[in-house]
């Protein structure tokens, strides 16, 4: 099969790989999409890789010996490959499980593991069954697109009455700002590229801030705050302005957080990666269905796998929402 890698520093191709084989409860899925995340960011900084991509959408064309899921159906597929039996995995918080499984080595294949590819494996309960009256373009977002900000929100028990600022607009804050919306909040965002500016009031920002012009206290009294892009000081300026009691949560993965001193304002923090979708895919697919017509416009672009040097290009510039890579055509986005 056909998967990419970075080969040399900044270079990107596709290479040729052993499709993987079903094995027990590790099922073959057919990528039909594979929604863009970071990696870009490898190829950026020279590093090699021939395992790209974590988040992906497609149809079960080998279960193996799994009892969950069969031939033919649609999922979603879960970041990681947690163990599967400890508390945080059953408890459906399987991202942070500090025991993931080597399902390479499990079932003797020598690749799998990546999404940026024609085939993927993945342990059966980490497939998210998708409903049929939801596209699959759609379904696809519900990893990294929309999945830290559903986390934040349900932490910070985020609803109608509530003012919400989302700190940075790339792919991740821009899911954040189609969730508060479909829960009623008003949306505050910070974002200085422009066309993620104009893509956030799209969405459902009401208004969209230069976090590099504000000035000293003029954003003050929000009752929750989401921190998406992961710059220097952007968790304390978001800390700086919630209202007293106000929540924060941080999704951005970045270096070392400096947060204002926050006894005397009561706030909560929390740290948030992705969602819980044992418990709570059923309100995760009510998000979806409320957003749909926000969800086709987040994806800005769509390549074939062929063409994922062209794609990261793109992710380069910063001039687009959510990326596709489509492994097998057009077809997939159904």
């Amino acid at each position: 099969m056909k998967a990419a890698a970075i080969t040399s520093p900044g270079q990107v191709e596709l290479v040729d790989r052993e499709r993987p084989r079903a094995h027990r409860d590790l099922v073959v899925v057919k990528i039909l999409i594979a929604p863009m995340c970071t990696e870009f960011r490898d190829r950026r900084a020279g590093n090699l890789s021939d395992t790209l991509g974590h988040e992906a959408a497609g149809i079960v064309v080998d279960a193996g010996e799994s009892t969950r899921v069969q031939a033919g159906d649609r999922v979603v597929i879960m970041p990681q490959n947690g163990c599967g039996v400890c508390s945080l995995c059953t408890a459906g918080e399987h991202i942070h499980c500090p025991d993931q499984r080597d399902v390479l080595t499990e079932s003797g294949n020598a690749y799998g593991t990546a999404t940026y590819a024609e085939y993927a494996l993945k342990p059966d309960w980490l497939l998210l069954p998708v409903p049929d009256d939801i596209p699959l373009r759609r379904a696809a977002l519900t990893v990294c697109g929309l999945g830290p900000g559903f986390t934040a929100y349900t932490r910070m028990n985020t609803g109608a009455l509530d003012t919400v600022l989302v700190s940075g607009c790339g792919p991740v804050g821009l899911g954040a700002i189609i969730h508060a919306a479909v829960r009623g909040a008003r949306v505050l965002a910070l974002e200085n590229q422009e066309f993620r500016k104009k893509l956030a009031l799209e969405l459902g920002a009401a208004k969209v801030l230069d976090p590099g012009a504000l000035a000293p206290g003029e954003l003050t009294g929000v009752d929750a705050a989401v921190e998406t892009s992961g710059a220097p000081g952007a968790a304390s300026l978001a800390a700086h302005a919630l209202r007293p009691r106000g929540r924060l949560s941080i999704v951005a993965w970045g270096s070392e957080v400096v947060l204002p001193p926050l006894v005397p304002i009561g706030a909560d923090v929390f740290g948030c990666w992705h969602w819980n979708h044992q418990r709570y895919a059923d309100r995760m697919w009510t998000s979806v269905r409320a957003a749909a017509d926000a969800l086709d416009t987040m994806v800005t672009a769509r390549f074939p796998l062929d063409d994922v040097s062209g794609a990261m290009d793109l992710q380069d510039t910063g001039e687009c929402g959510k990326v596709f890579l489509l492994p097998h055509g057009e077809g997939g986005l159904r």
